[in-house]
């Protein structure tokens, strides 16, 4: 999900997919986005095509929200009339999508090795286009020992120095608009925010975008060391008051926020978005349990399936066993199968070799660093020695970092290190993107409106303006 978990969904899922591209034009453009998902058995799998004209022919991108997966580029594009055919080639094989263009929909059959399911895209809504906004934008560059970040600065039109926001973003590979189904989450709260007086500093993360380095090997302990970066950054601006700057963190950017503030306590304050306050192994069990609930998965399956992600972690540990981890998975997601239908059952074809596929995946993206890392990672001890201001916000439905159990220990962690400027506070109804949801699920994302809840922005803006002008 734009997303604690972005690189890992697809393990807690038990569900491991790789997607789509396209080719050729005719007499009906098919230029622009759109919103859909792929059947898969058991759930509806959520994806956001884009096609833009190359040449005589067509190029494309394709977002997977619930695998947190955006831009990736699609190929093998075909297209004869109404027919329309599209591929990716990622991870342990390729993905093929056959469809029909009728009005403003594609439907056909998404096949990938021997799994064959119907799929369904619809025309997103355009986007208006707006005015200039009122206030000026620089492009930025950072450069550290290592890499450089590349990023977007928006100043307010009044005078300056002003107090200033940077915006951390979640897990997964993002640029510094951190778009999670059609959602430009931070684009639209840099917008906000920088209307309301506050200076905002957003970046794409290493090796996205403009910024260079390599995403896959970073940890959250790097992402933090880049939050420190930007806020050296600012603090030598004299359009900036650097007493008066602080992180805005979302998700594992609050994670990130949290601990460069607990390295420099100049820092201003910290407003922590969907911020996890225990362990990632217990956040990651915790959104394995709730997701197969919501899918309908019946008690003895999602036991099996919380012992064998206890497994996962226990190998991640000891860096051994991994040839016996391969059968508890497949074990697992066999049992898992067990909710399809005879019909779903015969379309997945060879079930072995599918599942051996899955598997294989699986193993690869928890042999991560950043895996080996987040799991193993307890923000507690962090969380006690920040002493700036700290507003925390969760949402009601969120899926992935449930806002009772994540509130109610940040607020002790927070009694207990004495830090009595904190505010955590559950937004009702807001999922983890604060969005209005029906459910909280990363599922519904690109079908929700690309808005935060009401008065969510205003509030932020309220407590920073609030806390800077008591500096």
């Amino acid at each position: 999900m734009s997303m604690i978990t972005r690189r890992y969904m697809h393990t807690v899922l038990l569900v491991s997919l790789m997607i789509c591209s396209v080719q050729g034009l005719a007499q009906q453009p098919v230029f622009g986005r759109w919103e859909g998902a792929i059947n898969l058995p058991g759930m509806d799998l959520g994806i956001l095509v884009e096609f833009a004209p190359a040449g005589d022919s067509l190029k494309g991108t394709i977002d997977i929200p619930m695998q947190m997966a955006k831009g990736l580029q699609l190929h093998d594009v075909r297209r004869q009339e109404t027919a329309i055919q599209f591929a990716l080639q990622a991870g342990p094989g390729v993905a093929r999508f056959e469809g029909t263009l009728a009005g403003d929909s594609i439907s056909g059959t998404f096949a990938q090795a021997t799994v064959k399911c119907p799929f369904v895209l619809r025309r997103a809504k355009e986007v208006q286009k707006s005015e200039p906004p009122p206030y000026k934008e620089e492009e930025v560059s950072i450069t550290t020992d290592s890499i450089t970040l590349a990023g977007t600065l928006t100043i307010p039109p009044t005078a300056g120095p002003h107090p200033a926001a940077i915006l951390l973003t979640g897990s997964g590979a993002q640029t510094r608009d951190e778009e999670v189904a059609g959602f430009q989450v931070f684009r639209v709260l840099a917008d906000q925010l920088t209307r309301k007086g506050f200076a905002v500093l957003r970046c794409d993360d290493r090796g996205m975008g403009g910024s260079t380095g390599t995403y896959a090997a970073a940890t959250t302990a790097d992402f933090a060391e880049d939050a420190l970066s930007q806020w050296k950054f600012l603090s030598g601006r004299k359009d900036i008051d650097a007493s008066r700057a602080g992180l805005v963190g979302h998700s594992e950017g609050a994670l990130a926020a949290t601990i460069a503030c607990s390295k420099d306590p100049a820092i201003a304050f910290a407003v922590l978005l969907a911020g996890p306050a225990v362990r990632g192994d217990s956040l990651i069990l915790g959104q394995l349990e709730r997701m197969a609930r919501m899918g309908g998965a019946p008690d003895s399956v999602i036991a099996g399936a919380i012992l064998s992600q206890q497994r996962v972690f226990a190998t991640v540990r000891a860096d051994t066993g991994w040839e016996a981890l391969r059968e508890v998975l497949r074990t697992e997601m066999l049992k898992s199968l067990d909710m399809a239908t005879p019909e779903q059952r015969a379309a997945l074809g060879n079930v072995d070799s599918m599942v051996s596929t899955r598997v294989e995946f699986q193993i690869q993206q928890i042999k991560t660093p950043w895996f080996r890392k987040f799991t193993s990672y307890d923000p507690a001890e962090d969380l006690r020695r920040v002493t700036c201001p700290v507003l925390a916000l969760f949402g009601s439905l969120d899926m992935q970092v449930p806002a009772t159990q994540n509130a109610r220990v940040m607020e002790q962690l927070f009694r207990e290190s004495g830090n009595t400027r904190t505010i955590c506070k559950i937004v009702p109804g807001a999922n983890h993107l604060f969005q209005i949801a029906k459910t909280g699920s990363p599922m519904e994302y690109g079908q929700l409106k690309k808005e935060f809840t009401p008065h969510f922005v205003d509030d932020i803006a309220q407590w920073m303006t609030d806390t800077v002008s008591r500096k």
